[in-house]
């Protein structure tokens, strides 16, 4: 009994540890991640359809067919057996066509890019709710979002209204990171220079916690922020509170701002700049740069031949960190007639008029 006592006091420390741990993930707050945990727990069942039975079988034999067991039979002859060739093989591939079957049907479900269709398990989409759009920026290293139907913006911040759809546009600003509040949806990368998206939806008010889920860095680990699901009353005054806070984002905020900096504090802004993040997708917010929309509207009508050769590869978008240092030589084009988002409406066999070099 003295022996056994020290043992169990060398397990209270770690029970001790994971009494504080939350399984956020398999507890979630929002349909989205509520369907994803569901999707996980019936994979996990199906699999362990086979890996019980095998271990279980696996010591059954070991014990029965051990060397010091005479009464078992031995049968040095035998080969084949069609019951267990059945048995072997019509369990796993039952198992696999059930978990193909979900996995397909998870795939289109749960696609980010498809807008929601219902609150939850038990309450369908009003056909007048309107989704609050949210755009997503990952900087080095913190998160900014911005509502663009209120105008207003945050850093290290988010919130939304409970059982109103969420509707995310995601990008980054230099490398690759990965928006994740594990209680809302799983987690989506964001990657400079492209747009993701994802639909999601938060049934029960609280604060959550979100965090990049990709290295990205030195400050990787402090790339956290509050997400607070709020009531519909809670998020028109927390909005409100956000422009009495005063502060615009404007180009020359945001250059500011994407600096790499650690534990950023929390910030508002009651004002943004139209445009902003269709610019921070398009690496353009600084004014000497070109829109990658409109270079590759410049590529997809043949080019601006030999002489613009030069002025496009002035345009070092592979360098985010030194955006702003003045090139020795500031020769690019500063004007086309493709630019804006309307541009992509034009003929693909339009010719390119317009173009200045400066």
């Amino acid at each position: 009994m003295s022996a056994r006592f020290p043992l169990r006091l060398s397990l209270l420390p770690p029970i001790a540890l994971l009494a504080g741990c939350q399984a956020v993930v398999l507890q979630p707050s929002g349909d989205i991640a509520a369907q994803q945990r569901d999707l996980v727990v019936a994979s996990t069942v199906l699999m362990l359809l086979v890996i019980v039975p095998v271990m279980v079988l696996t010591a059954v034999f070991a014990w029965r067919y051990r060397a010091g067991n005479r009464d078992a039979a031995y049968d040095p002859e035998w080969s084949h057996s069609t019951q267990l060739e059945l048995a072997i093989w019509a369990a796993p591939l039952l198992i696999v066509i059930a978990l193909g079957a979900l996995t397909w049907i998870g795939t289109h479900t749960l696609d980010p890019f498809r807008p929601l269709s219902r609150i939850d398990a038990s309450r369908g989409l009003p056909a007048e709710v309107k989704p609050l759009k949210v755009q997503v920026v990952a900087l080095d290293w913190k998160w900014l979002f911005i509502y663009p139907d209120h105008g207003i913006a945050s850093v290290g911040e988010m919130a939304a209204p409970v059982d109103v759809p969420i509707e995310f546009d995601i990008t980054a600003s230099t490398v690759m990171n990965a928006f994740f509040v594990p209680a809302l949806a799983g987690q989506i990368y964001a990657m400079p220079g492209m747009q993701t998206k994802l639909h999601a939806v938060i049934n029960r008010a609280g604060d959550y916690e979100g965090f990049s889920a990709n290295y990205s860095g030195e400050g990787f680990s402090d790339m956290r922020f509050r997400f607070a699901g709020m009531s519909a009353a809670d998020f028109d005054r927390w909005a409100a509170s956000v422009k009495r806070a005063g502060g615009t984002l404007d180009r020359a905020e945001y250059l500011r701002l994407e600096k790499p900096s650690v534990r950023e504090p929390v910030r508002h802004y009651a004002r943004v700049t139209e445009g902003l993040f269709d610019a921070v997708v398009n690496l353009c917010v600084e004014p000497s740069k070109m829109c990658m929309r409109d270079m590759m509207a410049i590529d997809a009508r043949g080019g601006l031949g030999l002489a613009g050769i030069y002025n496009v590869s002035r345009l070092a978008y592979d360098q985010p960190r030194a955006r702003s240092a003045a090139p020795a030589r500031e020769e690019y084009v500063t004007a086309l007639c493709a630019v804006g988002p309307e541009a992509t409406a034009a003929p693909a066999d339009a010719p390119l008029y317009g173009f200045a070099v400066r």
